[in-house]
């Protein structure tokens, strides 16, 4: 298949397809505009979305431009195993935050942001360096949506990639920005029921245009031995296991999956994580299963750019009515993620930034409503010129991935473990950052001792990613026992092999490296016990004018809890 090939709608064509899309979506928002926005509104829909629109929410978020395109891309490097290391693992980022949900939930049940919670806790430099780690991953986002919008637009149409990205970018802007999270709650229930023709219609479409399963079963014989195998090891080191890595990391270090938490009704929050996984799980596996039919047939991606892979096969097989439902449902599910990142980008500014730090606990709620704006305008002005570079997409979630794996253990030991300290969390984090920059980056050689110590943090980090899942669900002995027999079997088997595989390497020294200074500096701090209780006291809404509890006890006017 080649470029010529390939079928192109008109520029008036795809420039009305964008403005149906965008300027339906945009009347659709027009029904919950109020004259007066509140604050904590705009922010996590004042704590009372339903199980049918949280579950919607959440599917819609993280089925994204990534999942059409990384998904393929797994597929086509991988092979017959890559939709599955990516589909199964990216559901179960959802899944894995609902324990460590609950328990954040139950300490701090009117807050807006996860750092809201962190800075009851701990503080401003513990909170501010999460709501950073949130800012990066979310621009990232915002990058690779707006990334694949521009890959799409200018392999359909004469348009260019800048053209693309920049359409995209003022289109989400025009619907979220003044509702919030509120209007990409609204519009995500839409775009997932749009996004459920993918797996109904799309997808059995490009497999029979390609020749249907005997086609496939034929095609397998262009594969190579690792990617014909269920149990590549390449795949599984390569894919799988980082994956499998930055499972935890995803869920705690992304404020669009803790503004879902914090904004579902409390009652509804195990329904809304249990069959947003399965839903994600099911739509991802068959889009991975694209680039899997590409590689079997053959198929090379134009210009050798990956991100072309899904538009080049659907174009390519199938007819122009087909191929705008295409359009719109990649068009559909970049843009819930986008418009997520902007809400939840602004959420930051407004309640981790301003709320709790410029303006020390005396926020002005329509001030905080300018803040999340500006924000917004300023975030997607950004996100176009990232966007514009063309970055690989699987290469950048690896990475943000990775590194947000800093930051799990002193998160969730901080909502669990009433030893540790602002200073044990702050400098964890940092020297795990560090430490991962140089295993990511191979500043240092990755042999001898200096191997060796970066393999055992990895252990380290192995084990700990093991026990805190199997602690989230099974509790804290059975956490304990499977982290010890994770760290026992790395420690045998990583030694002198970890270091040939540097993306797993780094994710695993980051978590290592994170919990071994935060267990350690906690254990030798002197300060009290913390209080857990106090958490609810000091973070609430908004929009109240009762006084609430700072750390350090004191009493000043501002947001208040609303039991």
């Amino acid at each position: 298949m080649n470029s010529e090939s390939l079928y192109q709608f008109s520029t008036l064509t795809v420039i009305l397809l964008l403005l149906a899309f965008y300027g339906g979506t945009y009347l659709m928002t027009l029904g919950i505009r109020k004259k007066n926005e509140d604050a904590d509104a705009f922010m996590v829909s004042n704590h009372r979305v339903g199980f049918g629109m949280g579950a919607a929410s959440m599917t819609a978020t993280w089925i994204w431009a990534a999942s059409f395109y990384a998904a393929a891309t797994s597929g086509y490097t991988y092979g017959v195993s890559g939709p599955i290391h990516y589909g199964l693992w990216g559901a179960l980022m959802i899944l894995f935050i609902y324990p460590f949900g609950r328990r954040f939930r139950k300490l701090a049940p009117n807050a807006h942001t996860l750092g809201e919670l962190i800075h009851a806790r701990h503080g401003s430099s513990s909170q501010l360096i999460l709501a950073l780690s949130n800012v990066l991953g979310s621009v990232i986002s915002l990058m690779v949506n707006f990334t694949a919008a521009g890959a799409l637009v200018s392999v359909l149409s004469p348009l260019s990639f800048q053209a693309g990205v920049i359409i995209a970018g003022f289109g989400v802007l025009l619907y979220t920005l003044w509702s919030g999270f509120r209007a990409s709650v609204m519009t995500d229930f839409a775009q997932l029921v749009a996004l459920m023709a993918i797996a109904i219609v799309i997808i059995p479409a490009v497999f029979f245009a390609m020749g249907g399963p005997s086609e496939l079963v034929a095609g397998l014989d262009n594969l190579t031995v690792e990617q014909a195998n269920l149990f590549s090891m390449d795949a599984i080191l390569y894919q799988g296991a980082p994956f499998f890595v930055a499972v935890l990391a995803y869920a705690i270090g992304n404020q669009t999956i803790s503004q879902r938490l914090f904004a579902v009704n409390e009652s509804h929050i195990k329904p809304t994580f249990i069959t947003a996984t399965i839903g994600y799980g099911a739509i991802v596996i068959g889009l991975g299963m694209i680039g899997l039919m590409a590689l079997t047939l053959g198929v090379e991606p134009m210009g050798g750019d990956m991100n072309n892979l899904i538009p080049q096969m659907v174009s390519g097989y199938l007819p122009p009515l087909f191929i705008a439902l295409f359009f719109i449902l990649v068009i559909g599910s970049l843009s819930s993620t986008a418009d997520s990142d902007l809400s939840a980008l602004s959420a930051i500014m407004m309640a981790d930034v301003y709320g709790k730090n410029i303006a020390r606990g005396k926020a002005d709620p329509k001030r905080m409503l300018l803040v999340g704006r500006l924000t917004m305008i300023i975030a997607t002005a950004v996100g176009i010129v990232f966007a514009s570079f063309s970055l690989d997409i699987l290469v950048m979630l690896v990475f943000v991935g990775a590194l947000w794996g800093a930051i799990v253990f002193p998160v969730i030991a901080s909502c669990f473990w009433n030893r540790v300290t602002n200073q044990a969390f702050t400098t964890s984090v940092l020297v795990a950052m560090v430490l991962f920059c140089l295993a990511r980056f191979e500043l240092l050689p990755m042999t001898g001792v200096s191997g060796l110590f970066f393999e055992v943090l990895a252990s380290i980090g192995g084990g700990v990613i093991v026990g805190l899942m199997v602690f989230g669900f099974l509790g804290r002995i059975a956490g304990f026992i499977a982290a010890a027999l994770a760290l026992a079997a790395m420690l045998v088997f990583a030694t002198d092999f970890l270091r040939d595989y540097t993306v797993l390497l780094a994710s695993l020294t980051a978590y290592g490296a994170s919990t071994v200074v935060c267990v350690v500096m906690s254990l030798m701090s002197r300060q009290e016990d913390f209080d857990f209780a106090t958490i609810g006291e000091r973070v609430g809404d908004y929009d109240s004018q009762k006084p609430s509890v700072q750390p350090g006890g004191a009493a000043p006017a501002g947001p208040a809890v609303q039991h």
